[in-house]
């Protein structure tokens, strides 16, 4: 009932005018900081492993940052989900179309790290292209049901758990659909290695290298920046990738987590710190976080 109830206070949410949306969000940001110590504890170890010559004062300031523009992507999602394209279009502004069209009803991967606002460049690529997507279930099925909607609002988007496997998002993939996939969360070694991301020894899944292979795809980029304000968003699409996959996959997983690194280093307030980046460790080597 209480989740219930949330989500009508978010559907009522989205009829305010944006700017009153971004400050509602930097305002809740403020309160999760507050409340949030476990995973004000997380970001903080997330940033002495990949900036260990910030100083405290630093860290804590990018943390304050980070929970802001969190408490954005929360609250700005309900335009996302309730919103007209037209309005989520007048949001966004658009860089290097012309990578994202020459890739559009082709096998191709749109690589898409975990930044705030991935979920904004994932609703304009759903207006312009039929995508096949990889999900998590949540722990409540309500939850898992409307997030899986509110992703396939535009055209024809195919959803698959990873329970699926790979399988279906080949066949996809085949059919000319791009897969948006955001490759960096620890999902352990078992598909993967470990690859230093800003020096650290990282599980990294080694996926995007092969599935390009078998499905013949490319691999391009695509990054959402937050704008300052009510400003908006810039949506950017990079190059395809040159001479990928080179049939080394610990080397092309490496380029991979290069990529992202440039990419943190550019806007390092919007990239997901709260998640356990670092969980998975190399056997015998503690863990980073407490129990």
């Amino acid at each position: 009932m209480l989740l219930r109830l949330g989500v009508f206070i978010l559907w009522l949410i989205h009829f305010l005018p944006f700017r009153v949306i971004v400050w509602m969000g930097n305002g809740l940001g403020v309160l999760l900081h507050a409340v949030g110590k476990e995973r004000r504890l997380v970001a903080n170890i997330n940033l002495q492993k990949c900036f260990p010559r910030m100083n405290d004062e630093q860290r804590a300031q990018l943390v304050r940052d980070h929970f802001k523009m969190f408490g954005r992507g929360l609250l700005e999602r309900t335009i996302l989900w309730w919103g007209s394209a037209a309005r989520i279009n007048s949001l966004i502004r658009v860089e290097g179309v012309e990578h994202f069209d020459a890739i559009k009803d082709k096998p191709s991967i749109l690589l898409t790290p975990h930044f705030v606002g991935m979920d904004v460049g994932g609703q304009w690529i759903a207006q312009h292209t039929d995508t096949v997507c990889m999900y998590a279930n949540q722990k409540n099925m309500y939850l898992t049901d409307l997030l899986l909607k509110k992703r396939a609002r535009f055209r024809k988007q195919l959803l698959y758990s990873r329970q699926q496997g790979l399988r279906p998002i080949l066949k996809g993939m085949r059919a000319g659909m791009p897969f948006i996939y955001p490759p960096d969360q620890d999902q352990g070694v078992k598909d993967g290695a470990f690859i230093p991301f800003f020096g650290v020894p990282t599980a990294t899944m080694t996926s995007v290298p092969r599935l390009a292979q078998t499905a013949g795809a490319k691999v391009v980029p695509s990054i959402t920046r937050v704008l300052p304000g009510a400003a908006g968003y810039v949506l950017t699409f990079y190059p395809a990738w040159d001479n990928y996959p080179t049939g080394d996959d610990i080397a092309d997983a490496r380029r991979m987590n290069e990529f992202i690194e440039q990419r943190i280093l550019e806007m390092p307030e919007q990239y997901f710190w709260l998640h356990k980046r670092f969980k998975t460790r190399p056997e015998g080597e503690a863990s980073f976080y407490p129990e």
